[in-house]
């Protein structure tokens, strides 16, 4: 009805503990040198291909994104870092393959710079992250794991910040009982070494 005010689905991606990001993508130096990148162009797809149909090897989501008429990339989720290392020097998987032929071809000095190659990864702690969607299906982080109800976490970004999983609770817990141990084992040294200086006339 004409007036009446719409309701927003607000919802945030449901990760807990690190999250691990990939960016990885190309541009396209010589849009001439058709023979170049676009093998490069289709090799990603094909890299998606393989990892939806071995779940275990860690990639949890991707988004397909572009930032220029010159620039492709993809946004990949992983579970951690450590399954997306595997991944990347797994001899019988296709990334593995296609940098082989790469550096083949840099090493016969057939590289002639007509297609950039590029990617970031981030790992980051429980705690530096925060997302919200609305009206939106799940997408991004949400997409890799999962959605709840913007309540559950916080309306403001900076409860969302706060919220902690159980096993980061219980680190952030650990790490402050060592700091606290640290500090009162340091306490009778300083003053051990005031009553030194005290002694010397310092």
């Amino acid at each position: 009805m004409p007036g009446k005010s719409a309701t927003v689905t607000r919802t945030t991606a449901a990760a807990e503990g690190d999250v691990t990001v990939l960016l990885i993508g190309m541009r396209i130096n010589h849009f001439w040198a058709v023979h170049h990148w676009l093998p490069v162009l289709l090799a990603m797809p094909r890299m998606l291909r393989e990892l939806a149909k071995n779940p275990e090897r860690g990639l949890l989501g991707h988004v397909l994104l572009t930032a220029s008429p010159r620039t492709y990339y993809v946004v990949q989720y992983w579970e951690s870092k450590e399954k997306l290392y595997r991944y990347a020097h797994a001899p019988d998987m296709f990334h593995h393959r296609a940098w082989a032929v790469i550096n083949r071809k840099e090493r016969k000095g057939a590289v002639r710079g007509h297609v950039g190659l590029w990617h970031e990864a981030y790992v980051v702690p429980e705690g530096s992250y925060e997302s919200i969607y609305a009206d939106m299906p799940p997408f991004g982080l949400a997409a890799a794991h999962g959605q709840v109800p913007l309540e559950r976490r916080g309306r403001r970004a900076q409860d969302r910040f706060a919220h902690r999983s159980r096993n980061g609770a219980e680190k952030t817990a650990g790490e402050a009982g060592e700091k606290g141990t640290e500090k009162r084992v340091a306490a009778p040294e300083t003053a051990e070494r005031t009553s030194e200086r005290a002694r010397d006339g310092v």
